[in-house]
């Protein structure tokens, strides 16, 4: 499989920005083939729906323009809808966690939930912070509009609280332990 293929791939499932420097350790290549292959996926992707977007040293795909006031039309729509079960269940995570890693989540509920968080931030219901002890990591908290939405004051008072945090937080210990002994 061609370079510009996998760095495609790997960002549809990573769902963010990544850095050249992480897809050159990813594929273990040059910043010059890394370079390149961004050049080949930026015109393989001219004509289609997805496009490669580009910040700085930072990569993602996106949504081509061409469909912006289609996508903003049901963007409204969809803040209108009820919340899925995929997104009551990451709410669930992030409010009994008190905060939680994208890989945590993504870990609890065994799918990718890049694209239910980035709803959930859309709508004001979490909001992303820097992790408070490795700042390369990001947090997704409850906002205070989650609260309101729940009805609740405080991330304390939701039902059963002290239970289900304690086996979220067990469980995310779990998945944590795990990811440190495979490095």
């Amino acid at each position: 499989m061609k370079l510009s293929s996998k760095i495609e791939g790997l960002l549809f499932w990573k769902g963010e920005p990544v850095s050249v420097n992480f897809l050159m350790k990813v594929f273990d290549v040059q910043e010059n083939e890394v370079m390149d292959a961004l050049l080949e996926l930026e015109n393989d992707l001219k004509e289609r729906g997805i496009v490669m977007l580009r910040k700085n040293e930072e990569v993602t795909l996106g949504t081509n323009h061409e469909l912006s006031e289609l996508i903003e039309n049901m963007r409204k729509e969809e803040l209108m809808k009820d919340l899925s079960k995929a997104s009551m269940e990451t709410i669930s995570i992030i409010l009994y966690s008190n905060g939680s890693t994208r890989s945590e989540i993504d870990y609890i509920r065994g799918v990718n939930s890049s694209f239910i968080l980035r709803n959930l931030m859309v709508r004001g219901l979490v909001e992303k912070v820097p992790h408070k002890d490795d700042q390369r990591k990001l947090v997704y908290r409850p906002t205070f509009d989650l609260l309101t939405y729940m009805g609740i004051a405080r991330v304390e008072d939701a039902p059963e609280f002290e239970k289900v945090n304690k086996m979220m937080n067990e469980s995310i210990s779990v998945n944590n332990n795990i990811t440190s002994s495979e490095l």
